[in-house]
């Protein structure tokens, strides 16, 4: 899988624009589902995997596994191809695992700063 494309720095970008905030939270508020996030790692992980397998993976019935996936499918961040009778998903946004890392990177910086600190 490709990275995301280099772009200025944050700091070095005008304002976020209106329409692209709305567009920023719609993406985030589709990631911060606790069972697509599963569904994303276990993807990226595997590189590709069929319903079935993903919902052995993650502990999900298929039903609810292609339910979640269709919501990642309609903001681009999941694909699919048919196999015979299966249907194989992958992660096409190469953008997503950088997010999860980050996002990973982060709950894991502030446990340690939490436990130094005794909380």
């Amino acid at each position: 899988m490709d990275t995301c494309r280099p772009k200025p720095p944050l700091p070095a970008r005008p304002l976020i624009e209106v329409r692209e905030a709305d567009r920023l939270g719609i993406l985030f508020k589709s990631l911060a589902h606790p069972t697509r996030l599963r569904l994303l790692h276990a993807l990226i992980r595997a590189g590709e995997l069929n319903v079935s397998d993903l919902a052995r993976e993650v502990e999900m019935t298929a039903q609810a596994v292609s339910n979640q996936l269709q919501r990642l499918a309609e903001i681009s961040v999941v694909s699919s191809r048919r196999d015979g009778l299966q249907i194989i998903y992958r992660v096409i946004d190469p953008c997503v695992p950088v997010l999860l890392e980050r996002g990973w990177c982060h709950i894991d910086e502030y446990d340690e700063v939490a436990a130094a600190a005794g909380r």
